[in-house]
């Protein structure tokens, strides 16, 4: 879906070869934009809209960040990192998820997130530390516990109003839907996710240096072992705030810098987007070489006989 052509240039393809054959292709659009929204460079066209799915979760943190929420209940870094978290339902995960609720005295069964299949609780939720941050706003705030997740709700207001703050557009013009969780999300142009992810990493807001600090000191609960986000947080050593989002959606940050990288794959193919996440992290110098091969030996090379080649770039406008 898309919205315009002011920014474009070719996509990019992402091929997977089999013993040095095309066996697949997959179509991505990527985006670099400044804290001031001025798209940079593009592959594909920047106005490309999608649902910014997980992405989001830094920004909905903000609720947690500006209302006082995690002084009043006494929660940290590794409290704040999960609550930005697509995780993997560990057990350590889990734990912290419900160490937030237990300093807000909330009980866990209020946590409106699917149990996921083989799983015992919504606590092993990849979404449970989102729903427990908004629960924690909640009880902090007042406001009612049972329908936090209804687009009325003031909690849900409040994530919007934020956003919208941060995006300099009115908040009822924004197009939403339920994600998986049940929580909502919404429709962003790349270039705006881009945006976002610049102002994350500026260091300009210190609410949101809160978040970026939680997220790089703490990659293990962002996402877990082995995943791309931790990886790579973990390996750029603070200088790349990372977020996945469902359907090929892949936002990173560049700490300090003011800009940030949005990538959509078209297909929502996830292996895709990491592999263009390394190519255009190498294009770009956010990664070094060492870090570059390492994370390419992860997340390109899948087997003994299969490889990911990635064929373009992005084309820079300024």
């Amino acid at each position: 879906m898309t919205r315009g052509n002011r920014f474009q240039a070719p996509v990019i393809e992402v091929r997977l070869l089999r013993e040095g054959l095309v066996e697949s292709t997959h179509r991505v659009q990527a985006v670099v934009s400044d804290v001031r929204g001025r798209v940079l460079s593009v592959a594909g066209n920047s106005e490309t809209a999608t649902f910014v799915r997980s992405s989001l979760k830094p920004f909905q943190a903000l609720a947690i960040t500006t209302t006082g929420t995690l002084e009043r209940y006494s929660l940290n870094d590794r409290d704040l990192a999960i609550i930005c978290s697509s995780h993997h339902g560990t057990i350590e995960q889990a734990r912290q998820v419900f160490n937030i609720l237990w300093r807000c005295d909330v009980d866990s069964s209020a946590l409106q997130c699917p149990t996921p299949e083989g799983k015992q609780s919504p606590l092993q939720h990849n979404c449970s530390g989102k729903h427990a941050g908004m629960l924690a706003v909640c009880q902090q705030r007042q406001w009612p516990l049972n329908n936090y997740l209804q687009y009325n709700h003031p909690v849900q207001k409040l994530v919007l109003t934020q956003v919208a703050e941060l995006m300099k557009m009115p908040g009822e013009e924004f197009i939403r839907a339920r994600d998986d969780c049940g929580a909502p999300t919404y429709l962003m142009q790349l270039r705006q996710m881009a945006s976002l992810y610049a102002q994350l990493a500026s260091g300009d807001n210190l609410a949101m240096e809160r978040i970026v600090r939680a997220m790089t000191h703490h990659p293990d609960m962002i996402a877990g072992e082995g995943a791309f986000d931790t990886t790579l947080m973990r390996l750029s050593e603070g200088e790349l705030v990372s977020k996945a989002g469902a359907e090929g959606v892949q936002c990173i940050g560049r700490v300090g810098e003011g800009l940030g990288l949005a990538i959509k794959v078209m297909d929502g193919a996830h292996r895709a987007k990491y592999a263009v996440a390394i190519h255009l992290l190498k294009q770009l110098g956010w990664i070094s070489p060492t870090v570059s091969e390492t994370l390419s030996e992860t997340f390109m090379k899948l087997s003994s006989f299969k490889r990911l080649e990635v064929v373009g770039e992005l084309s820079m406008l300024y």
